[in-house]
């Protein structure tokens, strides 16, 4: 696929329909930090989607040849949200050689999110994906056939990165890797891919995640703004250098079942991310008081437990909880009576792997 070449060319009347696609947002173990144009990454990752943290989105539309593309309304959870309206117009008005039907298109969105915008769950990832997936669906149902297969969800994850980056990743279940890899087959900068069943031990299949919120704040640096710190960063070559390593790691302990080790891997991919945001230049700190706190807790709790519970963070303060389904009750009860006063209103959101997006009726 190429940013410029156009992926279909429909010569249609005027048609009118809706699509709604419900799309996860997802956890990273291996992070992607620093990207090329268009939205290309330097590194590679992986993910897995989450179960209940969702965006929903309907999309309504009027095909009109000789009209101009408009986004005629955008609300989301029933509100108008003018700034994200005002990204994705954008979005949509980059498309056109993708979609050459966009060109004369009118479009509603309702977007609904299950989980709050600043709770440190990828709300781009859920909305790009599922946008993503609406446009795909309307160009399989102009050339008559199903929203399914391969090419399908591979094109919906290509478009998708142009969103968001992590965007890719949310348009299949399991585990999945964005970013070329000689590690993984059919690896792509363009698109993610999601790892063969037999590449992945059972014991990963209903892993828990529980997002601990430290502070609900809008972040004072955004991830495109750090990303963009990564160009000159004085470690750049050498995060290139660890990632392959870790993804070489991960990649063993995830077939082997090994949690222990895939635990490390996630808790030093984290760290390393926010050490590389503390020693950009100029460097910034996102991580909380309250986030130290809780990863030493955590880091306690398992050294005298022997509990396999592995923290992650992304671009923020608030901690991910990672840990096997059948220790769930355990880290509960450990989340209760040890790290709830560290929350923000004793604030966790409770979640899991999840079975990928999902085309509504």
């Amino acid at each position: 696929m190429s940013d410029k070449q156009p992926l279909s060319d429909h010569k249609v009347p005027q048609t009118e329909g809706k699509v709604c696609w419900q799309s996860p947002s997802n956890i990273a173990m291996i992070k992607y930090w620093g990207k090329r144009p268009v939205q290309i990454p330097i590194n590679p990752s992986l993910s897995f989607v989450l179960d209940k943290s969702i965006v929903e989105i309907t999309m309504v539309y009027t095909i009109s040849p000789g009209d101009r593309f408009s986004l005629t309304s955008f609300t989301l959870n029933g509100a108008k949200n003018d700034a994200f309206s005002s990204r994705i117009e954008k979005f949509l008005g980059s498309l056109f050689s993708f979609f050459p039907f966009l060109e004369y298109t009118h479009i509603g969105i309702d977007s609904k999110s299950t989980f709050p915008h600043s709770a440190g769950i990828a709300s781009s990832a859920a909305a790009f994906s599922a946008l993503a997936l609406c446009l795909c669906d309307i160009e399989a149902g102009l050339e008559g056939k199903e929203p399914s297969g391969d090419a399908f969800f591979r094109k919906a994850s290509y478009i998708a990165r142009l969103g968001s980056g992590s965007a890719s990743r949310s348009v299949y279940n399991g585990m999945v890797v964005w970013g070329n890899t000689p590690l993984v087959a059919d690896s792509s900068d363009d698109y993610a891919v999601r790892l063969a069943d037999e590449q992945v031990h059972p014991l990963f299949s209903d892993i828990c995640d529980s997002i601990l919120i430290a502070d609900s704040r809008t972040k004072k640096v955004s991830s495109s703004e750090g990303h963009a710190l990564m160009h000159r960063h004085p470690f750049k070559e050498e995060r290139i250098r660890q990632v392959s390593e870790n993804m070489k790691s991960i990649l063993a302990a995830l077939k082997s079942g090994d949690f222990d080790h895939f635990g490390e891997i996630v808790e030093n991919e984290a760290l390393t991310l926010h050490g590389l945001m503390m020693s950009s230049r100029p460097g910034y700190i996102l991580i909380h008081p309250n986030t130290i706190l809780m990863l030493d807790k955590i880091r306690q709790f398992r050294e005298e437990t022997g509990t396999p519970a592995y923290f992650t963070l992304d671009a923020g303060p608030n901690i991910h909880l990672i840990y096997p389904h059948s220790f769930k009750a355990k880290v509960q009860d450990f989340m209760d009576d040890e790290l709830a006063r560290f929350c923000e209103n004793g604030h966790r959101i409770d979640d899991s792997a999840g079975m990928g997006p999902v085309k509504m009726d």
